[in-house]
């Protein structure tokens, strides 16, 4: 009901949510000792978190993280930071390449066997690989009205190129009339992206692009809508010509964006704080938000500043009939668990229409 804008009366979560501290605090029990005790737990106290939030599904205790206090890893040469109950990946995006000719000089197409997405060669292949994921029982189609989504994780358009070449040497060949030729090749896997996703069993799309930082647009408007918007038409209009509705999701500011993202098609947005949620409200009727609390109120941990945010984001929610409580900038490893606590509090006594 909240994805299409239906005015569910208890208004459910979508959390990025990376704390096992606070569930150990909120529940009583050790996560790393029982990690699927205390999801259990978690889920029951606060039953809405329930569908954003999987359950382990056995009881063996996790490692605790060896990260150092301070949250970097202590392994010489190689840099993470304590994410979760672990560590993220290195950032290691662009290492290939060493100039703008070596930009200009690579092909997606010819490394599509090889790309950031697995192998991107065919539609058929995409669609085949996903496929064997789900259970066969599913069937075709996905049951009429039930939130099953596939993630078109990080790669709809923009973020192609940027995790490909690194963000200095996109930004430094982007503008350049050479690039054209590379941004046509990377549409071409994504056509084949989407029409696999099209034929998946699934009601929802989400896709994750994310087109703006915090302060707001990386590239300028009309470069965006030359490469990218007019793209997301087309890639939005192939899945939902086959009954799906698209779900858009991008860190950072999008107030600059969001009109293009509803012109291609998606039915709603979730992002971070930093965005203006009750001007995208007002101007699209019943759409889909989701992000708008902030982790900075819950990290300074003041009950009733915690208040004042659930608050907020309630009056927002009564703007439109799609909107779901979510800490859009995340819920971390080190933000204290008792502000957790509170924020979670709050929503079951106050997020309701």
């Amino acid at each position: 009901m909240a994805f299409m804008g239906r005015k569910p009366q208890n208004l459910p979560h979508w959390e990025h949510w990376s704390c096992p501290d606070a569930e150990t605090t909120i529940t009583g029990i050790d996560y790393y000792e029982h990690p699927r005790l205390c999801r259990q737990k978690l889920v029951a106290m606060y039953p809405r978190l329930a569908w954003s939030l999987g359950v382990p599904d056995d009881d063996t205790p996790k490692p605790r993280p060896r990260l150092d206090l301070d949250g970097h890893s202590s392994d010489p040469g190689k840099h993470t930071v304590r994410w979760g109950d672990g560590e993220s990946a290195p950032w290691s995006h662009g290492e290939a390449f060493r100039s703008a000719e070596d930009v200009f000089a690579y092909s997606p197409l010819e490394h599509a066997h090889e790309s950031l997405l697995g192998d991107v060669t065919s539609e058929e292949t995409l669609y085949r690989n996903w496929r064997k994921l789900l259970p066969a029982e599913w069937g075709d189609r996905a049951p009429e009205g039930s939130t099953r989504m596939d993630c078109y994780n990080h790669f709809t358009m923009f973020m192609w190129p940027l995790m490909t070449f690194g963000y200095e040497l996109f930004l430094e060949t982007c503008l350049d009339e050479r690039f054209d030729r590379i941004m046509d090749e990377f549409a071409e896997i994504n056509r084949r992206v989407f029409r696999a996703l099209a034929r998946m069993p699934q009601n929802f799309i989400l896709c994750h692009d994310d087109i703006v930082n915090t302060r707001g647009p990386v590239c300028s408007p009309a470069w965006m809508r030359r490469h990218i918007f007019s793209r997301y038409e087309e890639f939005f209009g192939i899945v939902r010509d086959a009954g799906k509705q698209v779900i858009f999701m991008t860190d950072g500011c999008v107030d600059a964006f969001a009109d293009d993202i509803f012109a291609c098609g998606a039915r709603g947005i979730i992002t971070e704080p930093y965005t203006d949620f009750r001007a995208i409200a007002r101007k699209h009727e019943n759409c889909f938000l989701a992000g708008e609390g902030d982790n900075r109120v819950l990290m300074r941990s003041r009950p009733e500043e915690i208040r004042a945010m659930v608050e907020g984001m309630v009056e927002t929610a009564r703007m439109t009939g799609g909107y779901m409580m979510c800490v859009g900038n995340h819920i971390p490893w080190n933000v204290p668990p008792k502000a957790v606590q509170c924020y979670l509090d709050l929503c079951e006594e106050l997020a309701h229409r």
